[in-house]
């Protein structure tokens, strides 16, 4: 019984083909990962190094809003951190990477 499902199931598999075969499964693996990297990762980096640039050209006085939500103005820029004034005479040190142009600043481009 077993030998006959055996026998249908080598019957019923395409031999070569237009994709049938070890070469066809490498093309269609192949066009996965383009199909892939031209629509989730390509964007990501560009959008990654365009945020990058955008942080690197901050400079004090900049309205900025942390990845935590907090608003406020850069009141110094280092070389890994900003010193933003969120208050008068409040400052808070906070990581360049969590820093995104203020949505005023961002609509006014």
């Amino acid at each position: 019984m077993n030998l006959f499902f055996l026998d249908a199931a080598a019957a019923g598999t395409p031999q070569g083909g237009l994709f049938g075969g070890s070469i066809g499964t490498i093309i269609m693996m192949v066009v996965l990962i383009v199909i892939f990297w031209l629509f989730f990762i390509r964007p990501q980096s560009k959008r990654q190094k365009e945020l990058q640039k955008k942080r690197e050209a901050m400079q004090p006085g900049d309205k900025v809003v942390t990845a935590g939500g907090i608003h406020g103005k850069i009141s110094e820029v280092n070389e890994r951190d900003f010193l933003i004034e969120i208050a008068k005479d409040v400052r808070i040190r906070v990581e360049k990477t969590s820093v995104y142009a203020a949505i005023e600043d961002v609509a006014k481009q």
